[in-house]
């Protein structure tokens, strides 16, 4: 018997799952190197959320048209792929259709009718989505931060979802001893007479390469993720999981800052008194962020997981009224200076080693930030929990709170606030008198 196939075949299964691992230890390591949060809380509804919005689809289905789509392609997808259980446990072993021989040939002729309708529905999908993208161009695909990359990585997914697909059917197709089963055989039985008349070593050699080519395709496909937007697949999970659970218009207060408040309203405090024995100073060394490690790491998570499907900045007011500021361009800013600084670490041993660049101004410039309205139709509209506004907020904080860097309208009003307590410049015995108007 000839080994060589299984050896082959184990080889690049061992390089395939091998990179990829690697690559996923490498995304665990950058996501770490936010600041730490406590996302312990709940656990009944983040399961309940990561059950309905990213194992149901329940934000995705908004937009009908797409949504659906979308679902056909996800359930095509993973259920398809179950064959690829088969296909590994064949190329190892050199069986040829194992499921044959464990399962009554009714059981699993069912089984592959399934994976072929599902198939051509998903082929069918994925020309749809490059219709809309390519054909009619939908505004959101073609926004200014969807440069050639993003534009590329979107069609290189379709192709290789068609590619894949139609390597399913035809190597169904090719295989003889299947056909003339005539079980399963649902789509590929009308596939099958293109390749009428030819020799049957010729449909054997179509058939094994189609095989090693769907084989291949997969494991290539699994390791294009980590450098596509499509890692959403499988981040989706763990960030709806995670996902914020407060009221959206909640904003997080700095500890410290609502200390010192309370402070300034105490007639009795000490500013200048020690922290008590067993309690720890609560400033923080930075106020907000100026950098990817300044970001806490859910949200280093969202940057990953961000489908750069656009959908928060078609719903954005202020990219809507010309703007400058994109939420998608926010996740995906984030997600480019995160990958910058774990090239960084890789090339340094270990270590960062400071590169004069970081996420304010290098990446996100000052007008984007203060363009946003936070009124969270961003977060309200993603698919999959991200949560743009929040880094917003937090680079805000930094500019505030660090540079004393607000627009001079937010520190008119903070000034009239300090002074006058209400943002208008009236003083406080003049404060009713629009009552007597």
């Amino acid at each position: 018997m000839n080994y060589l196939p299984n050896i082959i075949f184990a080889i690049l299964l061992i390089l395939g799952i091998g990179y990829f691992v690697k690559n996923v230890k490498k995304l665990i390591r950058n996501i770490k190197l936010g600041r730490d949060v406590d996302v312990s809380d709940n656990k009944s509804e983040r399961f309940k959320n990561m059950a309905r919005i990213a194992l149901g689809q329940s934000k995705m289905v908004r937009r009908p048209i797409s949504g659906v789509l979308h679902v056909i392609v996800y359930i095509g997808f993973i259920v398809i792929n179950l064959e690829v259980l088969e296909i590994i446990i064949d190329g190892i072993f050199g069986t040829h259709r194992i499921g044959l021989q464990i399962l009554p040939v009714s059981v699993y002729g069912t089984l592959i009718g399934i994976f072929e309708i599902l198939a051509i529905l998903v082929f069918v999908a994925v020309v749809i989505f490059w219709v809309r993208r390519n054909i009619i161009k939908l505004a959101r695909f073609w926004k200014s931060e969807m440069t050639t990359w993003p534009k590329n990585d979107g069609n290189f997914i379709l192709y290789f979802e068609m590619v894949l697909m139609m390597l399913f059917l035809v190597m169904n197709a090719t295989d003889t001893a299947f056909q003339e089963l005539n079980s399963g055989n649902v789509v590929s039985q009308f596939i099958a007479p293109w390749f009428g008349g030819l020799p049957e070593s010729t449909l054997h050699f179509i058939e094994r390469a189609a095989w090693w080519l769907h084989i291949v395709g997969i494991l290539v496909f699994l390791n294009y993720l980590y450098f596509s937007k499509h890692l959403h697949i499988l981040l989706a999970f763990p960030n709806t999981y995670y996902g914020k659970l407060q009221p959206k218009g909640q904003l997080n207060n700095l500890e410290a800052v609502t200390n010192e408040v309370k402070m300034m309203m105490d007639p009795n405090a000490d500013p200048f008194a020690a922290p008590a024995e067993g309690e720890e100073d609560d400033v923080p060394e930075k106020f907000g962020a100026s950098d990817v490690q300044d970001l806490n790491w859910v949200q280093l998570l969202n940057a990953y997981t961000c489908t750069e499907c656009g959908r928060c900045t078609s719903e954005c007011p202020a990219n809507l009224t010309g703007k400058k500021l994109s939420p998608r361009k926010i996740m995906m800013d984030t997600r480019d200076r995160l990958e910058e600084v774990g090239k960084n670490i890789d090339a340094n041993n270990g270590e960062f080693k400071d590169d004069g660049k970081q996420l304010l101004d290098d990446y996100i410039t000052r007008e984007e930030l203060w363009a946003c309205t936070t009124c969270n139709a961003c977060v309200e509209a993603c698919p999959v929990s991200i949560d743009p506004l929040s880094i917003i907020l937090e680079m805000r904080r930094y500019l505030v709170m660090e540079q004393s860097a607000a627009p001079a309208e937010l520190n008119n009003m903070m000034t009239n606030i300090e002074n006058n307590g209400a943002p208008w410049p009236y003083n406080q015995m003049d404060r009713l008198k629009w009552k007597d108007e």
